[in-house]
């Protein structure tokens, strides 16, 4: 009977996780629809935007602004954009592993700006230099943020704190996959002449101040689309998580179900047994 007992409670236990895998699945979904639809909207300002300076920082002089000019790395900065949380398979594992392979190339130092929860507790542990820490973004990353975040990168690259800042986060493609990437934000990368459609554009004020007013929009823009396709990734792969655990619940209730089952009908097949005997005993005596 214990392990009758024993199996039924494995069951309540299994079963109440599955409920709760459910229902995080559930909200992930919901959430990922309108995280997924940010993503879209924001993408075509963010390219036409990152088009018109990359044409303009294609001019002679463009290399004497400061966030444009190349030029001796001496130390560099990655921001990471990870998870407040876990419970989304191997999300924060995969940014972890691409941000150590990263540190592990440099030659020079290197440090950290980390964008969530799991990126700190993991590297405060680690012999890394943290510059700054975000925790607790939400799940609808706002333009403020980004605004903010691009602003102090800016200020920490111009006054020389470091010589380059990459952009590390996983880009969304679908519900079902997400790549996780580095990607240089300063120095400002200029394309290759045949990379750009060379029109003939009348700009006014002249291309310079053009430039110098657009970049630092660009940098907010773009901080604030990485910071989009990482949540939007993050609640992809957990969406997708909670629906193999869900879905593998299920599967151990059904083995479960069967072993109890069989257990039950044992333990009834022994009770007919012993009242046989028993009775048949009782009919010897008399």
């Amino acid at each position: 009977m214990s392990s009758i007992r024993e199996i039924k409670r494995r069951i309540r236990a299994i079963s109440n996780i599955q409920h709760v895998t459910g229902a995080m699945k559930m909200v992930a979904a919901a959430k990922l629809r309108r995280a997924q639809s940010q993503v879209w909207a924001a993408r075509p300002y963010a390219q036409k935007t990152a088009e018109v300076a990359g044409r303009l920082a294609l001019a002679p002089d463009a290399q004497m602004l400061p966030l444009v000019a190349s030029r001796e790395v001496n130390k560099t900065c990655y921001v990471l954009i990870i998870g407040d949380k876990g419970l989304a398979g191997a999300y924060n594992a995969n940014l972890i592993h691409l941000v150590q392979d990263c540190l592990a190339k440099e030659e020079k130092p290197a440090a950290l700006i980390i964008l969530g929860r799991k990126g700190v507790q993991y590297f405060r542990q680690r012999s890394v230099e943290i510059l700054k820490y975000y925790l607790d973004i939400g799940d609808e990353p706002d333009l403020s943020l980004a605004r903010g975040l691009a602003r102090q990168l800016m200020e920490i690259f111009l006054d020389g704190q470091v010589d380059e800042v990459n952009l590390v986060y996983a880009r969304f493609y679908s519900a079902l996959r997400n790549v996780p990437q580095v990607e240089r934000l300063l120095p400002i990368e200029t394309p290759s002449v045949e990379g750009v459609e060379m029109a003939d554009y009348i700009y006014e004020p002249e291309p310079m101040r053009v430039l110098e007013a657009i970049l630092p929009r660009y940098c907010e823009i773009k901080v604030y689309q990485a910071l989009l396709e990482a949540k939007a990734s993050e609640l992809s792969a957990r969406m997708v998580a909670m629906d193999g655990a869900t879905k593998n619940s299920g599967e151990m209730i059904d083995q479960l179900t069967l072993s109890f089952n069989k257990a039950r009908q044992a333990a009834i097949t022994t009770e007919l047994l012993e009242v046989a005997t028993g009775a048949e005993a009782l009919k010897a005596q008399g």
